[in-house]
């Protein structure tokens, strides 16, 4: 199965080259969210707020290419500061709380902007 691009209307547009979402042979990728609210507010500076603004954003992407936190496969966290992991596994936790995915989470250089604690990219299967 060639790699489809879905349309998306519930996510946060792209602010590079890059797609949101894509799709091949049965699993769908998501590219990295970070602490961006779809309909326009502002980035919250506390992690754990970010973090569960990154995972409902993740959730609602799912949900429009009818899926769900249950078909995440494997997920990695992206941490501005590693300190942060314990915040963020809270809030983490309370999305994949039966089941969860494979996961890796690092220490990134740095994000794609400063006001960006968190970044989590999901693989979900159909």
């Amino acid at each position: 199965m060639p790699k489809t691009i879905p349309a998306l209307e519930n996510a946060p547009a792209p602010v590079a080259p890059y797609s949101v979402a894509v799709e091949s042979n049965g699993f769908v990728f998501l590219s990295g969210q970070v602490a961006i609210d779809p309909s326009g507010g502002s980035t919250p500076t506390d992690v754990q707020e970010q973090a569960d603004l990154v995972l409902r954003n993740i959730g609602a992407i799912l949900s429009e290419l009818g899926l769900g936190y249950a078909d995440v496969v494997k997920s990695t966290v992206f941490l501005a500061d590693i300190r942060d992991f314990g915040l963020v596994n809270e809030v983490y936790a309370r999305y994949f709380d039966t089941d969860p995915p494979a996961r890796s989470a690092i220490q990134a250089g740095a994000l794609p902007a400063p006001q960006f604690r968190v970044e989590i990219e999901v693989i979900a299967a159909r």
